[in-house]
């Protein structure tokens, strides 16, 4: 009998350390992590796959994991995705695992939660120091929400495949 506690320690592992690769497969292929959002895909998987707490858990630790290992993303960024990231990985997971939400709607209102968790944080770190942008230029059209468009689409298209995917392959 497989022990659940491994099983779950292992698949989060496997996650933040996807996290942390990720993105620098796409660095390497020229794909911007502001443009493509890399980082959020094992997030999410972590959260729709194995559950809400390694969702948490892989979106708070990768980060900064990621900032040490290879100086992405960039300093201000890191507590930003610090909070964004675990709501991403959470949201994802209790709205799909819990409350057997669709795929595409727990997708998007995963990614709505973090990036409006983003831009309070944005908002509140911004009241203490300098930040590169502001609320409003976080939403506006030529702000990192609108910048990360192509990821975001990225992501309706590829997590909902991916989870299915993994979901008729698994044993009952």
């Amino acid at each position: 009998m497989q022990n659940s506690r491994t099983i779950f320690l292992a698949h989060t592992a496997l996650y933040l350390a996807l996290a942390i690769v990720l993105p620098i497969g796409f660095h390497a292929f020229g794909l911007a992590g502001r443009v493509m959002l890399p980082m959020h895909l094992p997030v999410l998987l972590a959260g729709f796959l194995t559950g809400p707490l390694s969702g948490f858990v892989v979106g708070i630790l990768a980060p900064g994991l990621s900032y040490l290992f290879t100086s992405m993303p960039p300093a201000y960024a890191v507590p930003l995705m610090s909070l964004e990231l675990p709501a991403y990985g959470l949201m994802a997971g209790l709205l799909y695992k819990r409350f057997h939400l669709n795929i595409i709607l727990a997708t998007i209102s995963a990614m709505f939660v973090g990036r409006l968790i983003f831009a309070l944080s944005l908002f509140l770190l911004g009241l203490f120091m300098e930040m590169p942008y502001d609320v409003a230029t976080f939403v506006s059209a030529s702000g990192p929400l609108m910048t990360g468009l192509p990821g975001i689409i990225v992501q309706l298209l590829l997590i909902p495949t991916i989870v299915a995917t993994i979901h008729r392959r698994r044993p009952h």
